[in-house]
């Protein structure tokens, strides 16, 4: 039996709202898709994005906290710096007034000389030499030959032999120094022992400042070892 016209379109109609139905849901399929995965992308470049502005701030405060401790660093190592420096001023005065002290001990002859004749003696022990030439400076001569035989004696009853020694009447001793003497083996200075007051004050300096440090500013606790 054929359809009439009216069922025709009445099918047609039928198809066209099926069609029509099917998308919709489709394009709603679509919609909502489009619609998760925009939500997702968007909170992994709003995460991913978070993240890089946390790791910014957070270089940032270390670096922050990196300048502060160096700059405390600084600070502290400009401090030691300066009490070191105050240290090594305070033990530069403290040997200046010693060296004014031994321009005392030259103004007592017979102490002087007992002293001159123990310098002799030990450069002479030094040099184990059979003559030696002695400078010393030109107001302490006389005080000087009064101290070589004393010295020679000395020297023998410790070393077992004996040396000859002259005074050096061409190269004097510069007046401004404390005071004491220089051996020297003839020719050419070849060997020479300094044995002048401010000499033995620099030697006995260099041995004895770690417990001259200790004295006068007390003990390091950061400190090891005392040489």
């Amino acid at each position: 039996m054929a359809l009439s016209d009216a069922d025709v379109q009445k099918q047609i109609h039928h198809m066209m709202a099926f069609i029509e139905q099917e998308a919709n849901e489709k394009a709603e399929e679509i919609d909502a898709r489009a619609e998760e995965e925009f939500t997702i992308e968007k909170g992994r470049l709003v995460q991913q994005n978070r993240l890089k502005i946390i790791e910014f701030y957070e270089r940032k405060e270390k670096q922050v906290e990196l300048q502060k401790k160096i700059g405390a660093s600084n600070l502290l190592n400009k401090s030691r710096l300066e009490v070191l420096k105050a240290q090594e001023n305070h033990i530069r005065n403290v040997l200046h007034e010693a060296q004014g002290k031994l321009v005392i001990l030259t103004q007592n002859p017979d102490a002087y000389t007992r002293l001159l004749q123990d310098l002799i003696c030990q450069g002479l022990c030094q040099l184990l030499e059979p003559s030696v030439m002695l400078r010393c400076r030109r107001q302490d001569q006389a005080l000087v030959e009064r101290a070589i035989p004393g010295a020679l004696a000395n020297f023998k009853s410790i070393a077992g032999r004996t040396s000859k020694v002259e005074i050096d009447s061409t190269n004097w001793l510069p007046a401004e120094i404390c005071g004491g003497v220089e051996l020297v083996v003839m020719p050419g200075n070849r060997i020479k022992i300094s044995n002048t007051l401010e000499a033995r004050l620099d030697m006995l300096a260099q041995q004895m400042l770690p417990e001259v440090r200790t004295m006068l500013f007390g003990a390091n606790p950061n400190r090891k070892f005392d040489n």
